[in-house]
């Protein structure tokens, strides 16, 4: 059978995944407890089959070794799979009892599965689940899945060089020195790494300190070889070359806590050809200081949840919900376009939810029992308890409220997206990363109270929240683009700009003969970014960093 991974690429390929700077790989290491065999008599064999469902179908992906009787096996064999935040990304675990003369599943008696989501596993890090047989019926056995990120290390690392006594190379004045580092790659061909800039007429030059990310300053990989070229500035282009020398990242590691690092210059034909040629300079090292950079799953795992809210427009131009053109009307076996784009969202955030009670607004409506217009009612209508159970409890809560709302107008957001900034904010007094707001808000039609609106997004830009807006039906949403800053800055009234960009806009149209899940994804890739800006800019670090961290940090 062809690999997933061929599969994985292809799909990613089409989907143009691997651009996207949030693709993480995540380690998935399993162990089950309390396997009982058919037979009773003798312990099974038991390997475990990860599944991935892509377009209803169930593909193996891996499987683990097999372990000779054992009840309680603990594998040591990782499922590596790659996680993508803004898709719901379907797992099947299949525990199989692989007699010893056949390694097929012909023969294989099946123990017990186990469905969730990826999602489920990374928010809670270590997922424990009862094994079902055929027929959904649990028995005593148990699995448990832990997940790990793979980290492709985003730590970065601040280098200041500085070089004394160079060789001169231009007659009227002194060289005009700058510093090249590549790193070499496993084929021997040369990367750049970071060119510094020129020091004019200069043999001691000291040169401005730099950041760079530890990846591509030698691929997460210490021991690799990093060759450092000295040159002569030229302006005609034609540098002179002055020396080189190589190093390690683990070598230049030594610059930290105020020590440091010096490397001899070397020019290879000097030194063939000169008899007491020492060196052409001394290349100093003088900080070398390395910077972690937490990522989205850092915080996740490390107990940030996501907090969802749904605002949904009640406004008259939707049209009488009663009439079969009105975008509220509730079709009897058909969802209209308000529940696609709340379900297929409110799906994956509910992963990353523990307590999975989401409140819900309405604005644009004239509410019972006064029949006065609010811009931001808790559709339940609970006031001191917005929250509806799950995505189903809001889908219920919105087809209940629809038959005693008045729609009307205008379509204020404003005061939804204050409403959610005023939680977001008692948030930050907490000084770490335990809650992120996300609110959706379903629209459709362009707000008339653009100026508070761009107002309270710049505000709530300085705190752990995104807005996220689809506009349903088919009007013209082309003043709603400049919220997202996408293609500007988007400011204040009072031409304050946005701390970060936290709103992402989507017409529902250009989807409606898509799936969900390519919805979801256009609409959430932006916030694990939005996420990592957010709480890497006030230098929050993830709540309990334990040994998740400590696993993917560099060894000293």
């Amino acid at each position: 059978m062809k690999k997933m991974s061929n599969i994985y690429e292809s799909a990613a390929n089409t989907l143009g995944i691997f651009n996207s700077p949030c693709l993480t790989k995540v380690e998935l290491r399993v162990a089950c407890k309390g396997i009982s065999d058919r037979d009773a008599l003798s312990k099974p064999d038991p390997c475990v089959i990860l599944k991935m469902q892509s377009h209803g179908q169930w593909f193996e992906v891996d499987r683990t070794e097999v372990i000779r009787t054992c009840i309680n096996p603990v594998f040591s064999k990782l499922f590596t799979v790659d996680f993508y935040f803004e898709e719901v990304q379907r797992l099947r675990f299949e525990v199989h009892d692989i007699s010893s003369n056949h390694n097929g599943l012909k023969e294989a008696d099946f123990l017990g599965g186990m469905e969730c989501t990826l999602g489920q596993i990374v928010s809670q890090r270590k997922l424990s689940k009862s094994l079902l047989k055929h027929g959904n019926t649990a028995g005593k056995s148990s699995i448990t899945v832990i997940a790990e990120e793979l980290s492709g290390n985003d730590d970065y690392v601040e280098l200041s060089f500085s070089a004394r006594k160079l060789d001169d190379k231009d007659f009227f004045s002194k060289s005009d020195p700058f510093l090249e580092i590549f790193r070499v790659n496993d084929d021997a061909t040369q990367q750049l790494v970071h060119r510094t800039e020129v020091v004019m007429n200069n043999l001691n030059p000291a040169w401005k300190t730099f950041k760079v990310s530890v990846n591509s300053l030698c691929s997460g990989d210490q021991d690799r070889r990093l060759k450092c070229i000295v040159w002569d500035w030229d302006s005609n282009g034609k540098h002179d070359f002055i020396g080189e020398f190589s190093s390690t990242f683990k070598e230049m590691r030594g610059a930290m806590e105020g020590r440091q690092v010096q490397w001899e210059c070397i020019n290879p034909k000097y030194k063939a050809k000169k008899k007491n040629y020492k060196n052409s300079g001394i290349v100093i090292l003088n900080l070398c200081k390395i910077h972690k950079m937490h990522s989205f799953l850092d915080y996740i795992m490390g107990g940030c949840q996501i907090q969802f809210t749904v605002a949904i427009d009640f406004t008259a131009s939707n049209g009488d919900p009663r009439n079969s053109c009105s975008l509220h009307y509730i079709h009897p076996y058909q969802p209209n376009e308000y529940l696609k784009a709340l379900v297929a969202v409110g799906e994956i955030c509910q992963d990353y939810d523990s307590d999975k009670m989401f409140p819900a607004f309405g604005f644009g409506a004239r509410i019972p029992p006064e029949y006065k217009v609010s811009h931001d009612f808790a559709i339940n209508f609970n006031e001191d308890n917005p929250e509806c159970a799950g995505i189903q409890g809001v889908v219920e809560a919105y087809q209940s409220c629809l038959p005693k709302l008045q729609l009307y107008g205008p379509t204020n957001i404003a005061p939804i997206i204050q409403k959610v900034a005023k939680s977001a904010s008692e948030e930050t007094n907490t000084k770490e990363a335990s809650q992120y707001f996300i609110l959706l808000i379903l629209t459709d039609g362009v707000i008339t109270d653009m100026a508070d609106t761009r107002e309270a997004i710049v505000h709530a830009s300085h705190l752990p929240m995104s807005v996220i807006i689809v506009g349903v039906g088919n009007a013209d949403f082309s003043d709603m683009q400049m919220l997202d800053g996408d293609d500007g800055i988007l400011r204040s009234p009072k031409g304050e700009p946005v701390l970060r960009d936290i709103v992402q806009f989507v017409p529902f149209r250009n989807f409606k003969h898509a799936s969900p899940a390519a919805l979801a994804k256009s609409v959430l890739a932006e916030v694990p970014n939005q996420v990592v800006d957010y709480y890497n800019g006030k230098g929050i670090k993830p709540k309990c960093v334990s040994e998740y961290e400590s696993s993917r940090t560099l060894a000293p």
